[in-house]
């Protein structure tokens, strides 16, 4: 058995001063597991800003090299957490071993992708414009921007990835590589895993120096209000509901200094299916539409909520092809209790809607939950019927058949803003219906062809995000390297000595990176 204390991360030390403590809980069976948490007092929340602040000028002036190999160090004890680590994450969350594997793959993966964004230094987007004295009718001065890191940032674990995206997970990565020390809000459903992988943070944070408070850690619901509202915080990363990412919208542009919050918290994913691909494959992909509406659970935030076509014979087939293999899926148990709840409310206003008829799915009885398939008349997203826009955390999705495509094209005007699209589509689908894609683009981050759009890839070119509810700011990220711009901010210096630039922008270009210099990409030095 794993031996925790359950006490908060403060500057590098352990913290319990508040009596209130929380228990971890079996996802599966309910019951209460041997793991106590405390929960964090006011003054806790406070001193773990305070030490993030504390760290922050030292952290941030580290050679971007240095922190690469902060990351990696913390990808390496991640990896080698072992079986035991594996079994306590399956207890809390209900999720398979191989899913936890492969989850803990991808958390160390992050971890090493913006270790190399810091070592090949694009991320400083340096930009040079020199000097020009003898321009008419006024000279320009010398002009050099770089990025650097906003400050301390505070990061809530999300439930539905307790690796991914929590305790280092994507938010915690891309700010650690930012120059920004972090304050991380454990989540309650799987405290005991957060504390184990603070752990190996720590330890990775003692063998390579990093400064004491560049990582904390504090468990207690009543704690992120407090957090988002200490004015050490520059900036926060959240994964979870539209409900709980709007009330920290709220209390960040409140503050005295209102800081920005970077949000992934609502969307249906819209899977769009275009006459001929319906008409050559329209069995096949019945199946594996199923297969990714039920995928964990449906507890994904790429889970594809709703699925449009036009009306047609092979739409029909297809209606009633997703609908059986719908009815054949089996229970599955989820996160916790509380997800099992808002999944069966949520259940419950489907029925009771008097615009959705019940395709598939057994009753949503016991502690599991049923996967389910309903049908909406199209006028309910043409009109914005607010259910139909909602999130369903679960393995549920909606049908909806539109009469011809000025129809298909009126409903997806409908739409709020989305993680993914997804059209189905042959060749001549696309030649014909050429006005999708760029409407499409318009509603989503990321727009998928003939894919699903559960499984999100780490990589340079991803973009985890999209319009408003799908994230409280489009213009970012939440996995892939270009996360880190969420947390960085421009600099510019005007007619400085060399000798006092920052490295990025002295004219030997010391480190070696690609530059913008008067308007031309070059990693060549540059003279005054």
């Amino acid at each position: 058995m794993l031996k925790l204390v359950g006490h908060h991360y403060i500057a590098g030390r352990r913290s319990f001063a508040g009596s209130t403590t929380q228990q971890s809980v079996d996802a599966s069976s309910g019951e209460p597991l041997p793991y106590h948490f405390h929960q964090a007092t006011a003054e806790e929340v406070a001193a773990a800003a305070q030490a993030a602040a504390a760290a922050y000028p030292q952290f941030r002036a580290l050679a971007a090299s240095r922190r690469a190999e902060f990351l990696e160090a913390i990808a390496d004890e991640i990896d080698s957490l072992g079986d035991d680590f594996v079994s306590i994450v399956c207890r809390e969350t209900a999720l398979p071993a191989a899913r936890i594997q492969g989850e803990r793959g991808r958390t160390s993966g992050q971890m090493r992708l913006f270790a190399k964004v810091l070592r090949r230094g694009d991320f400083y987007g340096t930009r040079i414009d020199r000097a020009l004295p003898e321009r008419l009718p006024l000279p320009r001065t010398d002009l050099r921007q770089y990025q650097i890191g906003v400050g301390p940032v505070a990061v809530f674990g999300a439930s539905n990835f307790p690796l991914a995206f929590s305790t280092a997970g994507g938010d915690t990565a891309a700010a650690l590589a930012a120059g920004c020390p972090v304050v991380f809000k454990a989540h309650s459903g799987h405290m005991a895993t957060a504390e184990c992988v603070a752990d190996a943070i720590i330890r990775a944070a003692e063998k390579t120096a990093m400064p004491a408070g560049v990582f904390n850690m504090l468990f207690g619901n009543g704690a992120g209000a407090d957090l988002v509202k200490h004015p050490a915080i520059q900036a926060v990363g959240f994964t979870g509901s539209l409900k709980g990412g709007r009330a920290l919208c709220d209390m960040a542009a409140a503050r005295p200094q209102p800081i920005p919050v970077f949000a992934e918290m609502s969307s249906i994913n819209p899977v769009v299916l275009l006459p001929a691909a319906l008409k050559q494959r329209g069995a096949q992909i019945a199946t594996e539409l199923t297969a990714s509406v039920v995928l964990g659970c449906g507890q994904f935030c790429t889970n594809p909520g709703l699925v449009i076509g036009i009306r047609s014979a092979e739409f029909s087939e297809f209606v009633r092809d997703f609908a059986a293999c719908m009815h054949e899926q089996p229970a599955q148990s989820m996160l916790n209790a509380g997800t099992l709840q808002s999944y069966s409310h949520c259940l419950q206003r489907l029925h009771a809607h008097p615009g959705l008829q019940h395709l598939g799915g057994h009753p949503q009885v016991g502690n599991q939950a049923q996967p389910q398939l309903f049908k909406a008349d199209a006028r309910l997203l043409r009109e914005g019927d607010a259910l139909l826009q909602e999130e369903v955390f679960g393995p549920t999705s909606i049908v909806i058949e539109v009469a011809d495509r000025a129809e298909l094209v009126a409903a997806l005007h409908g739409l709020h803003g989305q993680l993914t699209a997804t059209l189905i589509a042959e060749p001549s689908d696309l030649e014909q219906y050429t006005e999708l894609l760029p409407l499409l683009e318009q509603k989503a981050g990321r727009l998928l062809l003939n894919g699903y759009p559960t499984g999100v890839e780490v990589c340079d070119a991803m973009v985890h995000g999209g319009p408003y509810p799908a994230t409280s700011d489009a213009r970012g990220t939440s996995v892939g390297s270009l996360a880190i711009e969420r947390f960085l901010r421009p600099v510019c210096y005007q007619n400085c000595p060399d000798a006092q630039l920052p490295l990025a922008l002295q004219n030997a270009n010391p480190l070696g990176i690609a530059r913008l210099v008067d308007g031309e990409s070059t990693r060549e030095p540059v003279t005054g």
